[in-house]
């Protein structure tokens, strides 16, 4: 018999992982009309841990994953959820306890040191015909869409077995996945992947280069013409690791590092940009500009003053909560004619937040509309989270938002384009609400016309969707 949950921020309240796989066809639309022309799925992933955690570390990052998939069509909705069947989850299930730890530098259970450690709990995508949960330290765990069933590690087609990033990017005009993996060459080690992988599926591009020093680099961003490859001072130093130091460390003096490169050029000519120690999880967008006979990048990003979440590299303990810090969103400009390392920083708004979205037909182009939670609500109960979704014109600054009220929180917003051909952010933002009054979920939908006048649909959800990360929306064939 499993042990209980210890009292922890992110093991309790929505937090807490849901202990059910269930089905369930027909949800009830509780308020307004699902849109007629919103056809298709809503996939979310985040952590979900199976058992309690071995000892006291707990990290939100490292319980194992599970999708939830919320279909709409034809103005009616249903729901499944599934774990994701790695390595891992199927040696704890079958051994009915955790063996793998879910804090970092924690060691397993005696016996299960050779058990693989696969969460693929942080997104999920859908590329040439197969949904990909993916982690950042792993290959991409393959999925049928529609049922959910796990179908096991893909390699593409045996090609390229490293980690990938939790976040590729689509070319919207060619239809590529772009990737990359950190500690390619093996744990710690600096070295950085890029894969790019065509419409089809098929492994096209990869390459593998040193970074300035190891470090977690969660997210990157590609334009239509240059690739960007952050890298900030959450190090991955070998030496404290052996000492007993943190795995993961705020280490301002390593200093932020910014490489760029074009796309169709070699590794070998990565042009390395400093700035100021900082932190950004997530990207909104990035895009290229030729103008006065200059090549500029311009890229929005979710900018914190350090890591969230992780310690100091003396061992300093992490902030445990959320509201912390928000992430401020900012432009970054980098003049790629220019002789000087810097790049030039412009705040774009005074609310911050995260989980920066936008009408990904955009994706690597000049963009207006953007997307994100924050937090706008002083904290008013445990377990508070992301409470308002904003939508934001980076032309005018103008902001609208949409608060679903007191004890509901938001979770990532996405947008789905009202049809194919629809203008830039002419559509609508789905998301998940979580109701603690209830202690449900909902799904809705705003029209970005304007989001703050509350929801054209609210689906009742059989069951709570825990606080997680990243999904994404694949419209019906």
């Amino acid at each position: 018999m499993s042990k209980p949950f210890p009292d922890n921020p992110f093991l309790t309240e929505n937090f807490a992982p849901v202990m059910a796989e269930c089905d369930a066809p027909d949800l009830i639309v509780s308020e307004g009309e699902l849109p007629s022309e919103l056809a298709g799925t809503l996939y979310r992933n985040g952590p979900n841990p199976m058992f309690p955690p071995l000892g006291n570390k707990h990290h939100w990052f490292l319980g194992e994953g599970m999708i939830h998939a919320i279909h709409v069509e034809g103005g009616r909705a249903s729901y499944r959820n599934r774990w994701v069947r790695t390595e891992q989850y199927e040696a704890q299930r079958e051994a009915h306890e955790r063996l793998v730890p879910t804090g970092f530098g924690e060691a397993p259970v005696a016996g299960a040191e050779n058990v693989k450690r696969n969460v693929a709990n942080t997104n999920v995508v859908w590329h040439a015909g197969k949904l990909l949960a993916l982690d950042e330290g792993n290959s991409p765990v393959a999925m049928d869409g529609d049922t959910l069933t796990t179908d096991g590690s893909w390699t593409f087609e045996g090609k390229y077995e490293g980690p990938m990033t939790a976040h590729p990017k689509f070319d919207p005009r060619t239809g590529e996945m772009h990737f990359f993996g950190y500690m390619a060459a093996g744990p710690g080690s600096p070295d950085i992947s890029y894969q790019v992988v065509d419409r089809n599926g098929k492994l096209t591009r990869t390459d593998m280069f040193k970074a300035p020093y190891a470090s977690m680099v969660h997210d990157f961003i590609v334009t239509d013409e240059h690739v960007i490859f952050p890298i900030f001072p959450a190090t991955i130093d070998v030496e404290r690791i052996m000492k007993g130091g943190p795995t993961i460390a705020w280490d301002p003096d390593a200093g932020t590092h910014i490489g760029i490169m074009a796309r169709d050029a070699s590794v070998d000519t990565v042009r390395w940009f400093k700035g100021d120690p900082c932190y950004v999880y997530h990207p909104m967008n990035a895009w290229t500009s030729h103008e006065g006979g200059r090549t500029r990048v311009h890229a929005d990003v979710m900018k914190y003053s350090r890591v969230p979440l992780f310690p100091d590299a003396d061992g300093k303990k992490a902030p445990s909560d959320l509201s912390d810090e928000q992430g401020m969103l900012v432009r970054w400009t980098f003049d790629l004619d220019g002789n000087s390392d810097t790049y030039t920083e412009t705040q774009l708004t005074d609310l911050g937040g995260e989980f920066p979205r936008f009408d990904e037909r955009f994706a690597g182009h000049g963009y207006r509309h953007g997307y994100y939670a924050a937090m706008n609500r002083p904290k008013e109960q445990k377990g508070s989270s992301y409470d308002t979704l904003i939508h934001i014109d980076l032309e005018t600054g103008k902001r609208r938002a949409w608060e679903p009220g007191k004890g509901r929180y938001v979770h990532e917003p996405v947008f789905v384009p009202r049809k194919a051909n629809a203008a830039e952010g002419d559509g609508y933002v789905v998301s998940l609400v979580y109701d603690s009054a209830r202690n449900l979920s909902d799904f809705i939908v705003l029209d970005t016309d304007d989001i703050s006048k509350g929801p054209v649909a609210r689906v009742e959800l059989p069951s709570r969707v825990p606080f997680g990360f990243h999904g994404n929306w694949r419209g019906a064939a």
